[in-house]
């Protein structure tokens, strides 16, 4: 369903009669219609809690009773590209949250490119875990490939996660409990991780076109809303990899306890 784009003339003209031009019909005002409008996005975002919730559940329940082989999975992660990731989409929050006061303020060219700086961003963001996937691909980690293979490997102090000597870890190919286990692993880190990706596809595809408006002067202090609530799916995508990074890429380099 297409959105008529109405003229700034013609939106200061409608302002002056006392009717918001984007004042949609079934609402008396717009306070109203914000308040339904940012309760309908804190609705869809307990259902995304509940969501993502269950994937950490499944997650937390699989590493409490195979601990060894996901902390010596998460060690062929390499944590520098998350580490990089995390930093990109605090940024990313930054700029997000400086779009939306920029809205506030009326000021067009602030909000276009803070949005802009948003959009390329989140990029980056899916620019390096693509790198990340690539390396899962070669070296043989993606689940679903008829040569998937597991053999920990030493980081670059020369250890390997509890103890496991480089001999063992050879040995552990031939393992099947323990290559389904690792298996179970990278399932794991790809369902979630894409999963978040895919989130973050949405949300490039939404700020796309909020650019294109923002720059013909749709939004400002009197009407930001659509602004207001992407922000709000924004920053809960960026909490999510907050909650994912450390919970898969940092295992190895957290005690276990029990």
């Amino acid at each position: 369903m297409s959105e008529t784009v109405i003229s700034p003339d013609s939106r200061e003209e409608a302002l002056h009669t006392g009717h918001h031009p984007d004042l949609q019909h079934h609402f008396d005002d717009m306070e109203q219609q914000k308040e339904a409008s940012s309760l309908g996005m804190w609705v869809f975002l307990a259902q995304e809690i509940m969501f993502f919730g269950g994937l950490f559940l499944l997650y937390l329940i699989y590493r409490m009773n195979y601990y060894p082989t996901f902390s010596m999975a998460s060690s062929s992660i390499d944590v520098k590209w998350g580490a990089i990731n995390t930093l990109v989409l605090i940024g990313s929050s930054l700029t997000m949250a400086m779009a939306v006061h920029s809205a506030h303020l009326s000021k067009r060219k602030a909000l276009v490119g803070f949005l802009l700086a948003t959009l390329a961003l989140g990029g980056v963001f899916l620019g390096i875990k693509g790198k990340e996937y690539h390396d899962k691909y070669v070296e043989h980690h993606v689940p679903g490939m008829d040569n998937f293979l597991f053999v920990p490997e030493a980081d670059s102090s020369g250890k390997i996660p509890n103890g496991v000597t480089q001999e063992q870890a050879e040995s552990l190919k031939n393992n099947p409990a323990f290559q389904h286990t690792a298996l179970i692993f990278f399932t794991l880190y790809f369902l979630m991780t894409g999963t978040h990706a895919l989130h973050m596809i949405v949300g490039i595809g939404i700020i796309i076109p909020l650019i294109v408006l923002a720059s013909k002067g749709r939004y400002n202090s009197s009407y930001c809303t659509p602004i207001e609530n992407f922000g709000l799916y924004w920053h809960f995508v960026d909490i999510i990899w907050i909650f994912l990074f450390p919970l898969i890429y940092l295992i190895n380099r957290t005690p276990h306890i029990g």
